[in-house]
């Protein structure tokens, strides 16, 4: 155990975090800022650094937006994106078929996920969607699945104001490639 009471530790912690944090920095269990759950606008926010001291702009934007070096830990925003993309590209290569244990590996697989997902506060959202009725895995085929990892990731776009994503399209969109051929 660290030297020094439960009292001068947490007193400890406290004097490293800001008293007012900005919107959208997520603490974690330890009471310091979660950099998993906590999006590159944030952290500059917090550091009072100006976007414009590390940002990209992209040729469709004037306005410039904050990002870390590609060698730094990912933002929640970066690891929801590469997330969705490892998931929904599981989903496209499964089984049309699948074995009754692969079946049980997934469902496995998908509660370990969200167990081990790097932004606790994420995880624990996933955890308690899939213990919702109706939200727990369904893997018994390519197509349920696709749905199923369709829905899930709708959820947490409503959750943070994102558009849904038609759902009768998950195939086109991570297995075959768009019907008009822009995906080769």
């Amino acid at each position: 155990m660290a030297p020094g009471t439960v009292e001068e530790r947490r007193e400890e912690q406290t004097e490293t975090v800001p008293k007012k944090l900005p919107k959208g920095v997520v603490l974690g269990p330890d009471g310091k800022p979660c950099r998993s759950c906590t999006s590159v606008a944030s952290w500059f926010a917090m550091a009072k650094k100006s976007p414009s001291d590390a940002t990209t702009t992209s040729a469709t934007t004037t306005t410039p937006t904050p990002t870390y070096p590609s060698d730094c830990p990912p933002d929640v925003e970066q690891l929801g994106r590469s997330s969705w993309t490892l998931l929904h590209s599981i989903t496209a290569q499964y089984p049309e078929s699948p074995s009754p244990q692969l079946q049980s590996e997934t469902k496995t697989f998908m509660h370990t996920f969200s167990k081990l997902y790097p932004c606790w506060h994420c995880a624990t959202d996933f955890q308690t969607w899939m213990k919702k009725d109706g939200n727990a895995p369904r893997v018994s085929s390519r197509e349920e699945f696709g749905r199923w990892m369709c829905e899930a990731h709708n959820a947490v776009n409503v959750k943070i104001g994102k558009k849904e994503f038609d759902c009768t399209k998950w195939e086109e969109r991570w297995r075959t490639g768009w019907k008009d051929g822009r995906c080769g």
